[in-house]
Parts: structure tokens; C-alpha cells; sequence
């Protein structure tokens, strides 16, 4: 619904924007476009990790969907960007003739489409392609702000020059949802830790009965599934201690360090064969 909302939004912008002569709508316009493009790949993307189980190739299924469609979120945004700060450029070199008013009323609807987007959306817990699609929509926002209020300057100063400076400015707003979320699914892909490593190893030895914790990793398949494995060397006297004990570190790496898929080696502590062998 919100894509094609904003698809409705770009097509009159543009429109607008080729109309009145204001690069700042046709700015807002294609921010618009890329409103809807990012819900269109978000949705497609929680279609796909939600309707496939794991299988013999896929053994998480495809949840990794989520993080690249959300680093292509945040790679789109960038020839939006040179475009906008070329045209701004031109239009610095070369002022055209604004209609302001006509240009702050489509901004102005532009705004009401944003604002009932933004309320549809709002509440509830968001993953990072959600979160992605949602910072374009709260971009487009203050974007149609500045358009209105650069439509106002050129009104009552007379100067062009507010038009391609709001561009600029939208540019700006619109790079810093791309390396936001270029940054958030960068960490995903490179398998950066979500929490830190050393807390979660001073934990588990506090348990009773851990002797060592090691060869801890703690990565992320996509924003809402955190994955855990390490080697837990213990001191307990039987099997049935040693499977409490496990239980316990699965509980604590669930309840206190969001981890939803757990893997724990446990072995005495007497076991020669329970040495990690150190990275080369």
C-alpha cells in the first residue's frame, strides 16, 4: 500500500517538478520512487525468508534475503544522489524560472502522502529491510519540507538559488540513509559481532561448574536471528550435570544476549581432547 501511494507521489512530483521548473520537487519526486522501490524489495524479501523452510542446501533457509536486500536498498540510493547534485550544479550555472507557489502546493501534497505513510507504518518491531524502507520515508518527510520552505524564499525574495540549495541539502538527507544502512547490513554480511565476545565469555564463567570458554563466535544470519557457538570446558561429575549446565548457557545466551540459535561443546575439563587448537 505504501509503494504504491508513494508511485503515485513520484508521478505527480515529477510531473510537477518538469512543470514549474523546481529541481527540488523533481529531487523529492525521485525520492518518492525510491520510497516505493524500497517497500516493493522489502516486501518481496519477507515473502521469500518467511515462505522458505530450510532444506538440504539452504539449511537457515533464506533470511540472508534480508540483509542484501537491504544493502541494495542503500546502493540505489546513490546515482540519486550524483544526479541531484548535477542537476543543482546546472541549475547554479544556469537559474531557470520557478513557479514557487504551484511547486510548494505538490510538495505540500507530497508531505500529507509521507505523513500517512509514516503513521501507517509506525509502531511495532522492524528488522533492518523494514528499518531501511522506513529511514527512505522519513528522508522524503524532511524532504518535502525543505522544498516547501525553499518555495517560500523564492516567493518572497525573488532568488532561485533556494531551489538547488534544498536539492543539495535533500542529496545530503539521502546519502545519510544509504550509508546508514549500507553501514547496518555491511555488519551483517562481514559477520561483526552483535555483542561483545569477552561479555559473553565472563558470563558463562560465572556459571557453576564452567571451568574455560573458548573459541566463542557470535555473528548474525540477518537483524532478527543472532547465531552463537563455542567450547565450554566443565569441572561436573556426571552426564546429567553436564546437560543442566548446558541448559543454563543456552538460557543465559537467550535471555541476555538475544541468541536464538545456540551451539555449545561441553567437555571435561580432564579431556585432553577438549583443547581448542589457537587460529594461525
Amino acid at each position: 500500500m505504501v509503494a504504491l501511494i508513494n508511485l503515485v507521489g513520484f508521478v505527480i512530483e515529477l510531473a510537477g517538478g518538469l512543470l514549474f521548473g523546481s529541481v527540488a520537487l523533481i529531487g523529492d519526486a525521485f525520492h518518492m520512487l525510491f520510497d516505493a522501490l524500497a517497500y516493493v524489495l522489502a516486501f518481496g524479501a519477507a515473502y521469500v525468508s518467511r515462505r522458505t523452510e530450510p532444506g538440504e542446501y539452504w539449511s537457515y533457509g533464506l533470511d540472508r534475503v534480508e540483509p542484501f536486500t537491504a544493502f541494495l536498498n542503500g546502493v540505489l540510493l546513490v546515482p540519486m544522489v550524483g544526479y541531484l547534485v548535477w542537476e543543482s550544479y546546472q541549475r547554479f550555472l544556469k537559474p531557470v524560472e520557478i513557479d514557487p507557489l504551484m511547486t510548494a502546493g505538490l510538495a505540500t501534497g507530497g508531505l500529507v502522502v509521507n505523513f500517512a505513510s509514516v503513521y501507517y507504518l509506525q509502531g511495532g518491531e522492524m528488522n533492518l529491510n523494514e528499518k531501511g524502507a522506513y529511514y527512505h520515508l522519513i528522508g522524503d518527510t524532511g524532504a518535502s519540507v525543505a522544498v516547501i520552505v525553499s518555495m517560500l524564499v523564492v516567493e518572497f525574495t525573488g532568488s532561485t538559488l533556494a531551489d538547488p540549495i534544498t536539492a543539495v541539502l535533500i542529496a545530503v538527507i539521502i546519502i545519510w540513509s544509504a550509508v546508514k544502512l549500507l553501514r547496518e547490513s555491511g555488519k551483517i554480511f562481514f559477520q561483526r559481532s552483535p555483542v561483545s565476545v569477552d561479555e559473553v565469555e565472563t558470563r558463562l564463567k560465572q556459571l557453576e561448574g564452567v571451568v574455560a570458554v573458548d573459541d566463542v563466535h557470535v555473528w548474525q544470519l540477518s537483524s532478527t536471528i543472532r547465531v552463537a557457538s563455542m567450547h565450554l570446558k566443565d569441572d561436573v561429575q556426571s552426564l546429567e550435570e553436564r546437560e543442566k549446565l548446558k541448559t543454563q548457557a543456552v538460557d543465559v545466551l537467550h535471555d541476555e544476549f538475544d541468541v536464538d540459535h545456540a551451539t555449545i561443546d561441553m567437555a571435561s575439563e580432564s579431556n585432553e581432547y577438549a583443547q581448542v587448537p589457537e587460529h594461525q
